[in-house]
């Protein structure tokens, strides 16, 4: 198989909250494929080492304040993208929040902040940059999923629905774009380090051996294991996987 198969040489990809953790994995992975990366996030401070990081592979890098709950603000990071670097073949909806409460718990405004966010947001940000990949001849759309896209759980009332609609929003995205060369896929994370985890291991310190040793690999997840799975579905070589999810977490799922 040819290396050609995975080359971005010459593609731009946006990727949302890639200033780190998964996204910032995922964008490293896509750079040294040979896309030139811009790094989408509400937070410009936070994206300075990012771009740093990125440009350090040989490509070129900007990092686009973007807020994705905003139709405004999406519109302005992918104009400012496209001014820098070019029109977008490649999109990584990355960014995402969560909040834990029982459903009977769950105030209106979280739901409504997780669902805005790792729901409403990839749709809002995949629809402006449609056009681009339209006029490109075509595209990659890669929605970021969860494990809790499959189970569920009693704290999980908004982001878990949350994720398992952005399945479902791929498949869609899928169909209603194939006749565009556009390709739409979800990944689904398993249990990786990120600051969210970590997040929850200060709450469930008991969490981390229970996870490891149910998972086949014999360890967590790390940002980079994102990597080779975004540059496959950013690549030539994905062109005939459309609507489909792949599962990256060690074999927990499986388990």
């Amino acid at each position: 198989m040819s290396a050609s198969l995975f080359s971005l040489d010459g593609k731009t990809a946006f990727v949302t909250g890639g200033n780190r953790g998964l996204g910032l994995g995922m964008a490293l992975g896509l750079a040294r494929a040979g896309a030139d990366v811009a790094i989408a996030c509400r937070d410009l401070d936070k994206a300075a080492d990012a771009v740093r990081a990125v440009e350090e592979t040989g490509v070129r890098a900007t990092a686009v304040a973007c807020d994705v709950t905003s139709p405004a603000s999406i519109a302005e990071a992918v104009s400012r993208t496209r001014s820098v670097l070019g029109p977008i073949g490649i999109l990584v909806n990355n960014s995402g929040t969560s909040c834990r409460f029982r459903p009977e718990e769950t105030p209106d405004d979280e739901w409504d902040r997780v669902i805005d966010t790792n729901l409403k947001g990839p749709f809002m940000v995949a629809k402006a940059i449609y056009p681009h990949m339209k006029e490109l001849g075509g595209g990659k759309v890669i929605n970021i999923a969860s494990m809790n896209s499959i189970f569920g759980g009693p704290n999980d009332t908004a982001y878990a629905p949350s994720k398992g609609g952005i399945v479902q929003l791929s498949k869609v995205l899928a169909i209603a774009w194939a006749g565009d060369n556009i390709q739409v896929n979800s990944l689904y994370p398993g249990w990786h380090y990120t600051d969210m985890t970590r997040s929850y291991l200060k709450t469930f310190p008991d969490q981390e051996a229970a996870i490891e040793a149910r998972t086949p690999a014999g360890r967590w997840g790390e940002p980079e294991d994102l990597a080779g799975p975004a540059v496959f579905l950013a690549s030539a070589a994905s062109d005939f996987v459309t609507g489909a999810s792949l599962i990256v977490d060690g074999g927990y799922s499986i388990n």
